[in-house]
């Protein structure tokens, strides 16, 4: 089983962490259909800076599973966007975001969580990174030695398939699908696209 730890913070952007969050359980219900007696391959839980409610962008108020203090290590560690100036902001947000990542075998973020992987060191090398298109100019600016790329709905920022970026919002989805599928196989990806009616764009 691969603990999944999506982070929420003030003003995330719903579906930047609500659809990853949706297609890993999504993924972990299919699996117990075809394999009952298996273990799950996910176990997914919101983690924010404190257990209190999280207002996401818009207004949605969300119950964080675990703390910064509590949460369990995350082998994936997915990064949503949103309206990221609080979380840049904030040191121990930035600080965990680079101590959970340095543990995590896959990293991922989704829109403008690319920014927070930037701030907390975690995208540093000569490897491709993506964000919503809306923010591509501002991505660059903000870290000139990155490698931005517009167009993709996702890219690996390193040969080994450990860190991920995504454009806005929705290509949260096709990158989650595309990392179930790296992690446990194409045909439960395909599944839980299926389950989700979802048409999933499996090339970027």
């Amino acid at each position: 089983m691969l603990n999944v730890g999506i982070l929420v913070f003030d003003e995330v952007e719903a579906l930047d962490f609500a659809g990853p969050y949706e297609v890993f359980t999504t993924a972990a219900r299919m699996h117990a259909r075809l394999h009952p007696d298996a273990p799950a391959p996910f176990a997914v839980r919101c983690i924010a800076r404190t257990l209190a409610p999280v207002r996401a962008r818009a207004g949605l108020r969300v119950l964080p599973d675990a703390d910064f203090a509590s949460a369990p290590a995350s082998d994936l560690l997915i990064v949503p966007g949103g309206v990221v100036d609080g979380a840049l902001a904030c040191p121990a947000t930035v600080a965990w975001i680079a101590q959970t990542a340095a543990r995590a075998g896959t990293v991922a973020s989704v829109c403008t969580g690319a920014f927070l992987l930037a701030q907390a060191g975690v995208l540093g090398g000569a490897g491709p990174v993506t964000t919503h298109w809306e923010d591509l100019d501002d991505l660059r600016r903000a870290f000139p030695a990155l490698q931005v790329q517009g167009g993709p709905r996702w890219v690996a920022h390193d040969a080994a398939g450990r860190l991920w970026t995504s454009a806005g919002i929705s290509a949260g989805l096709d990158l989650s699908l595309h990392l179930v599928a790296r992690l446990t196989g194409l045909a439960l990806a395909e599944r839980t696209a299926r389950q989700l009616d979802y048409a999933w764009q499996q090339t970027p």
